[in-house]
């Protein structure tokens, strides 16, 4: 019988030696890559809090963002910069002096800072900025050399590597390296590739490229077709020894490779994958859940690692096997990622030392105010449900959270029924003005939205409005997600209660807070996702 692997964390590696050894290095782009997911939108404090739970579980380089993108992303990026610790902080810039400057003010502060800097080298990307193959050649030089002078850590990525000729991707790698590249990443921009072309593309541009043995080759790849994970780790098994990647797989449409898959992969498989990384894998749960959380992306429920069913087993032969040993059906354990053992110890009869423990055991140390605040909520939630799961309990931190109410729900009752439409009645203070409002909808969620809006007149677009139950049972807590559009403006507002009508609005008055607030930031149609490749130029 095999010994299931466990989840310790491992030292930290050189960067310069990882090329040459067993020592894959962790690139996480959830901020940046995984923010561009429409409506993935992060506030300063989110990012800050994302940033700092990845340093903590031994990431190797964060890229924080795209600093030139808007004076948002800038201030989040340097912000991250001077609080962290131990990872690697990376800002990334197109082919173009303004962007590289205006990223290395954002990241200089770090204690290990980043530049990370691309252009499309595809026949189909180089149409975009209308270069040949001579100027963009020339522009990589120039760039390339600039971030150097700049920091000496740069990577330069040909966007869309995979579909670029052959030839023509090894001439620019050769002279990304000569201009002084330190890490140079091969992406699937479009999720095009398959695994044995993965691994044989690294393979192929380490053996032929001149200087390839002295800088990391690193691999980021989307899903478009379902492979990023197999081809990261086919590219890791050409020579790659830099995974990018994000948590919960986050990313523009199929999205990227998933974090939790590629270092789970490496610890289970070990044994024909003989690579290693620095992530501590038993906080893997609590960062994915909160990725989840702030980004209003919730994890698939038979999502590999870190999705609820992913321990879950129905199955009558299934459940034997696992009651007889547990090796039977699951080749690693829930806690190795993070999962407790238990997730039923709540109830009304609890006290505030055992919130407190149970909130430290899900990762989280409140201060005495925050604590006593949750305590409140905590008790009128466990006198309406008779029992409270860890869910619950993240629910309520959410709820919890700073978010500047310039819009408040103070009271709502709703009326619905086979006889007519359904109303409501509610009362909300809009900067620090009541208004007492009544309201007709299609269903009770229309009615309340209504009424919201009666009391707030705005624009905004309903994108997107989610109901999912945390926990079983008739008296679960429906999480509610409500994202918003206006003017280019993208805001997602979370609310969870055992009333979804109520859960509902709040999210929705939620979203609109944080609409609010985005006005306020930045000019109509100004987004982190707004910055236009033809600018390069």
């Amino acid at each position: 019988m095999t010994d299931i692997p466990t989840a310790e964390a491992r030292p930290a590696a050189d960067p310069e030696t990882a090329a040459k050894g067993d020592r894959v290095l962790i690139f996480d782009t959830t901020l940046r890559d995984g923010e561009q997911s429409p409506g993935a939108t992060m506030s300063h404090a989110e990012k800050l809090e994302i940033a700092e739970m990845l340093d903590d579980m031994g990431v190797d380089i964060i890229e924080a963002g795209f600093p030139i993108a808007s004076e948002g992303d800038f201030n989040a990026v340097s912000e991250i910069a001077r609080r962290s610790r131990s990872a690697t902080i990376c800002g990334l810039a197109r082919a173009n002096l303004k962007d590289i400057d205006r990223c290395w003010e954002a990241v200089k502060h770090a204690r290990s800072p980043r530049i990370h800097t691309f252009i499309g080298t595809s026949p189909l990307h180089r149409a975009i900025p209308n270069l040949d193959q001579d100027q963009m050649a020339e522009r990589i030089h120039e760039t390339v050399t600039h971030a150097r002078n700049l920091c000496d850590n740069v990577q330069w990525s040909p966007m869309d590597a995979t579909r670029t000729e052959w030839d023509y991707l090894c001439r620019v790698v050769e002279i990304a390296i000569k201009a002084g590249a330190t890490t140079i990443n091969v992406p699937d921009t479009v999720g095009y590739t398959a695994p044995v072309e993965s691994a044989e593309l690294i393979r192929r541009l380490i053996e032929v490229v001149p200087g390839a043995e002295d800088v990391v080759f690193a691999t980021h790849c989307h899903n478009d077709l379902g492979l990023a994970t197999a081809n990261s780790l086919a590219a890791v098994a050409g020579g790659a020894r830099q995974v990018e990647c994000t948590i919960n797989g986050l990313g523009e449409r199929a999205g990227n490779t998933a974090l939790e898959e590629i270092v789970m992969a490496l610890k289970v498989r070990s044994d024909i994958m003989p690579w290693t990384t620095g992530v501590d894998s038993r906080k893997i749960m609590g960062i994915s859940r909160r990725v989840a959380t702030v980004s209003g992306f919730p994890v698939q429920f038979n999502k590999a690692i870190v999705g609820k069913n992913a321990f879950a087993h129905e199955s009558g032969i299934h459940q034997d096997g696992m009651l007889k040993n547990a090796e039977t059906f699951e080749i690693m354990r829930p806690e190795d990622v993070g999962l407790t053992a238990t997730s039923l110890v709540m109830g009304k009869h609890s006290g505030r030392a055992a919130l407190r423990a149970k909130l430290k055991e899900l990762g989280f140390e409140l201060a005495d105010n925050q604590l006593a605040d949750l305590f409140v909520r905590f008790k009128a939630l466990a006198d309406r449900k008779k029992e409270v799961y860890d869910e619950d309990l993240l629910a309520l931190v959410q709820q919890g959270e700073d978010v500047e109410d310039r819009l408040r729900l103070t009271d709502l009752r709703v009326t619905c029924g086979t006889g007519g439409p359904a109303e409501a009645s509610a009362k909300l203070v809009f900067d620090g003005t009541e208004h007492d409002v009544t309201t007709t909808g299609d269903g009770p969620v229309d009615a309340a939205f209504n009424a919201v809006k009666q009391a707030m007149p705005h624009g905004a677009r309903l994108a997107l409005y989610q109901v999912s139950a945390i926990t079983e049972g008739t008296d679960a807590q429906a999480t509610v997600t409500v994202r918003l559009e206006e003017d280019g403006r993208i805001a997602t507002g979370q609310a969870a209660d055992t009333d979804t009508v109520l859960a509902s609005t709040r999210a929705y008055v939620n979203a609109l807070n944080r609409l609010l607030m985005r006005r306020e930031k930045t000019k109509p149609g100004e987004d982190t996702k707004g910055v236009s490749y033809k600018d390069a130029g």
